[in-house]
């Protein structure tokens, strides 16, 4: 089964490549504003977003292992017991030391 890191480097790959085809260019600057100016909802991240210091911030989840009863199958292993949002997940851009943002 595919874990996380499966999922992330897909979601990132996928928003590259979407990135690209939608300026027409492999252009750096181009595809990194056209990144950061696209929505990342998606299997790994949902109200994903790229911030002016290039983090790339998202819901997380907490979730609780389920016992082998609960399972219904080898890959049902996790219960989400609450979605942690975006904002709360990550440090605020106000404390970022990205020279990005911090001049």
């Amino acid at each position: 089964m595919p874990t996380m890191v499966h999922a992330g480097i897909y979601s990132s790959t996928r928003h590259y490549l979407e990135a690209i085809a939608a300026v027409g260019t492999d252009d750096t600057q181009t595809v990194r504003q056209q990144m950061a100016d696209t929505p990342i909802n998606d299997i790994f991240a949902k109200n994903g977003y790229i911030r002016e210091d290039g983090r790339m911030v998202h819901d997380m989840y907490l979730v609780e292992v389920k016992t082998p009863e609960e399972s219904a199958d080898a890959d049902d292993l996790f219960r989400v017991v609450r979605t942690i949002p975006a904002e709360e997940a990550f440090r605020p851009l106000s404390e970022s030391v990205c020279p990005l943002v911090t001049g």
